[in-house]
């Protein structure tokens, strides 16, 4: 069964966009910058001092990261929210937010690597679609350096489907066809959510990307191996990877590319590799997760987004 999830409406120049530190503090020189690519895109970024807050290697108690989130979705002024930073901290916060207030209105929240936990969230218990995109530090803050501006106009700014999202570097691990929802984030956070009350938890036939930084890769094939053994990957209808950046072995041997490939051998659909979405040494792609998608058999590698991700 897939997602019954509700669109945000599309951003348009003069929105209020509000920004959150959900996970850890960041560089207020790159937040600066960030904030300034947002103007420079034709919203107004808003936000309260508590996003400087700051609690060891969290931004800031639990409490107050989840009053900030929780008030920014409640606004009806606010049309999208961003992310700071990743890092940690945001699976603290899912506890303290009240499911029924994200129920009744939907709206964007863009995010990626620790935001994983609230991405799933928000598409299995909020039923929103949510956005793997450009956080402030390190993407919005390098504009086109940082992340993709073609798919993120045509994931967040346009009320069509956003059709094929590739990557020169993108290349198929196993061939095959494959539709379903468009689900995943980062490894580390989906593997740790398994066991709790907000345990991952895709529909069936999904295509699940899946990305990751800085993990060598037997950590890789670990996290890989749960993922198999709690019967997550039996549901995905197709695999794609994340550029996985900085995940070779000290000597480049085994690199994550050929374990990757000895690791999806079996599985019954098609393997991709390398879409530059979340970790990535280059600009980062904006996929919407929770909206149907497909991998096509023939041409060049690509995830086509088959549904408007905003109405």
């Amino acid at each position: 069964m897939a997602y019954d999830v509700r669109r945000p409406r599309a951003l348009r120049s003069g929105d209020r966009v509000a920004i959150v530190a959900p996970a850890s503090p960041f560089a207020r020189n790159e937040f600066d910058a960030g904030v300034a690519e947002l103007a420079a895109l034709g919203f107004e970024p808003v936000y309260d001092d508590t996003v400087f807050d700051r609690d060891s290697y969290v931004a800031g108690p639990a409490h107050v990261r989840a009053h900030a989130l929780q008030t920014a979705w409640e606004d009806p002024s606010i049309a999208a929210i961003f992310a700071a930073r990743g890092g940690y901290g945001s699976v603290q916060i899912l506890p303290l937010l009240d499911r029924a207030a994200f129920r009744r209105q939907a709206k964007a929240f863009i995010g990626y690597s620790d935001n994983t936990s609230l991405l799933t969230w928000l598409t299995q218990s909020a039923h929103v679609v949510a956005f793997h995109g450009p956080m402030l530090e390190g993407r919005l803050a390098r504009g086109a350096e940082g992340y993709d501006r073609d798919t993120f106009d045509r994931c967040l700014c346009r009320a069509e489907a956003p059709g094929e999202i590739t990557h020169p570097h993108l290349e198929v691990l196993k061939l095959g066809q494959a539709r379903g929802v468009l689900t995943g984030g980062t490894l580390t956070q989906l593997t740790a959510s398994l066991g709790t009350p907000f345990a991952f938890d895709p529909p069936a036939g999904c295509i699940l990307f899946l990305d990751e930084v800085g993990e060598r890769p037997y950590r890789i094939d670990r996290m890989l191996m749960q993922l198999r053994l709690s019967g997550i990957l039996e549901r995905a209808s197709a695999l794609v990877f994340g550029e996985l950046p900085t995940c070779e072995e000290p000597g480049g041997d085994p690199a994550v590319r050929t374990v990757l490939t000895a690791l999806t051998r079996d599985f019954a659909g098609p393997v991709l590799f390398g879409l530059p979405s979340g970790h990535t040494s280059g600009p980062t792609l904006t996929l919407p997760f929770g909206v149907e998608a497909e991998i096509r058999p023939g041409g060049p590698p690509a995830l086509v987004i088959r549904e408007p991700a905003v109405c």
